[in-house]
């Protein structure tokens, strides 16, 4: 796994400017929003990814889909909790 290392600046409202190559890597835009999970070892900015995005896949399989994001998410803080 590779690692980069960016930095940011809180503003007085506490915003953050997310860098650019981030920004693209994981398609964050204007009203992206992120999930921000404590750990042991710091803070992780998870994307959410809109339901919206995923459509055109079978409809039926929403509950499977979201049971998969439920899982991803777990296993991300798990993961993040052995680094």
């Amino acid at each position: 796994m590779v690692t980069k290392d960016f930095t940011g600046t809180i503003t007085e409202k506490g915003k953050i400017t997310i860098p650019a190559e981030i920004r693209k890597k994981y398609k964050l835009r204007k009203g992206s929003r992120v999930r921000f999970v404590e750990t042991e070892k710091g803070i992780l900015i998870v994307p959410i990814i809109p339901f919206e995005q995923l459509f055109g896949i079978d409809k039926d399989a929403k509950e499977i889909i979201f049971e998969m994001i439920r899982e991803l998410e777990e296993e991300r803080k798990r993961q993040a909790s052995l680094d």
